[in-house]
């Protein structure tokens, strides 16, 4: 299963990259505004600056639409697909959106369909041809329903039509989240790079390394 980082942040990318957990980057309209970049051509030249980060990965960087009509968005889908070979167009899964995916991957270009919150929605977006399709586990879960049930409804679906699209779970909250989606076998998770970090820690891994050096330590001494 890959690790793709959900941030816009390039402090956050450089270190996913050196612990060597970095297979590729989500972004959002929201996570963009984080960085405080002022105009579209900086947000454009910040985009680029993510994928030159991955030059040494085989990943690639999804970076989002904000328009929401079908002019306007294959403009700016055409705009973001030519910053770089690495940028996937991600495209809400609106009617429109809908329209787009199919005119992108007519044209070759890869898309990720974002905003789905059901398995219907996932099959629209396999058959307009979508390049990955990221349902959010973590905005169901928090409105009281099971959001690992919908990743494995995708997931049963796609196997009985040999769908292509790759699944990219999005919305993780938490490492169990990670571990859930690992047993389903999906292509990949986005995360935030905090939820990633948490997936190191475990009591016994501390007491056991903390053991060993003391006994070391007493040892030699």
């Amino acid at each position: 299963m890959k690790f793709f980082i959900d941030t816009a942040n390039l402090k956050e990318l450089k270190k996913a990259k050196m612990l060597g957990i970095l297979d590729g980057v989500t972004t959002n309209p929201s996570l963009i505004a984080k960085e405080n970049l002022s105009n579209k051509q900086i947000i454009y030249n910040h985009y680029i600056s993510i994928c030159n980060l991955l030059d040494n990965i085989n990943g690639n960087v999804s970076a989002e639409i904000i328009s929401t009509n079908y002019k306007d968005m294959i403009i700016e889908g055409e705009e973001l697909s030519n910053l770089d070979k690495k940028i996937v167009v991600k495209v809400p899964i609106i009617q429109d959106g809908l329209r787009v995916i199919k005119y992108l991957y007519q044209k070759g270009i890869k898309t990720n369909c974002t905003l789905v919150f059901s398995p219907l929605q996932s099959i629209l977006a396999a058959k307009a041809g979508a390049t990955y399709v990221s349902p959010f586990l973590g905005r169901l879960d928090d409105i009281a329903y099971n959001g690992i049930s919908l990743i494995k409804e995708i997931k049963n679906i796609y196997n009985n039509y040999n769908f292509k699209t790759k699944i990219l779970v999005a919305s993780i909250r938490n490492p169990i989240h990670i571990v859930e989606c690992a047993k389903l076998g999906v292509y990949a998770v986005t995360s935030p790079l905090n939820i990633l970090l948490k997936s190191f820690y475990h009591p016994m891994t501390d007491m056991g390394l903390n053991n060993f050096l003391e006994d070391y330590n007493n040892t030699i001494n």
